[in-house]
């Protein structure tokens, strides 16, 4: 698909890997709505950063991905203001650190928590989405799972498991919108710089970073790029790519 000229909305834009989901977007000449869930001022900064770079459209624009009225709110605001929409990133996400031993401080509540922002989330942002990209005949979906979703490791039961169903709903969606919509997905491993990362604990993160073959942290650059790949590319669909620094093989 042709990146100039079109529009990108991006959950979790504000965030470590986001933010260069953004970037790397409007380098190709994508306008895009940046979405945050509270920093709004931290929002607005990468859109104004946004258009002044690369000569796009950008703003922000607030919403709960758990909340049915505020996606519906969101995606009547972001066609409004830019008249269409073509691709959606699904990068918004909430962890917790519990040792996957630690099944009382795995809660229930907050299993609910993980799901509904890890999982739910994207599935109520994509089906959102859905009428809008098969009636302009085009569109991108692309999820942003992680390496927990592929093996039993990470901050959590929950994140693990949400990140798993993530990768499969890849799948799902891509039989369900084609073929108008091509769905796909990155698995970051650790990645260094962002909220993910600091909500983990310092050995889990040296241990992923020590237990890749390349013995460093994925790069948010190369997800970033990988994410542009998603968008361009006309044959590739229901596809979970790895980026790890090379833990993790499926």
């Amino acid at each position: 698909m042709e990146l100039r000229g079109a529009v990108a909305l991006v959950t979790g834009g504000n965030g470590g890997l986001g933010q260069r989901i953004c970037h790397a977007l409007a380098k190709e000449g994508a306008h895009i709505a940046v979405m945050y869930a509270q920093s709004r001022e931290q929002a607005e900064g990468v859109a104004r950063d946004l258009a002044s770079s690369y000569q796009v459209s950008a703003a922000a624009f607030q919403c709960d991905i758990t909340s049915d009225a505020d996606v519906a709110k969101l995606i009547a605001d972001v066609t409004k203001r830019f008249g269409r929409l073509d691709i959606l990133i699904n990068d918004a996400a909430f962890n917790q650190s519990v040792p996957f031993g630690d099944l009382d401080g795995m809660t229930l509540d907050l299993w609910d928590k993980i799901m509904a922002v890890n999982l739910t989330g994207p599935m109520r942002m994509t089906k959102a989405v859905a009428p809008i990209m098969k009636a302009q005949g085009r569109g991108r979906v692309v999820n942003i799972s992680s390496v927990a979703g592929l093996t039993p490791t990470g901050s959590s039961i929950a994140y693990a498991v949400a990140k798993a169903g993530l990768v499969h709903l890849t799948r799902c969606m891509a039989v369900a919108m084609a073929p108008e919509t091509l769905v796909n997905c990155v698995a970051p491993g650790l990645l260094e710089g962002t909220r993910a990362t600091a909500n983990l604990r310092a050995e889990q993160v040296e241990r992923s970073a020590s237990g890749s073959l390349l013995k460093k942290a994925a790069d948010k650059d190369d997800c970033a790029n990988m994410t542009v790949e998603m968008c361009r590319t006309e044959t590739m669909t229901g596809q979970t790519v790895v980026i790890d620094a090379g833990r993790v093989f499926h």
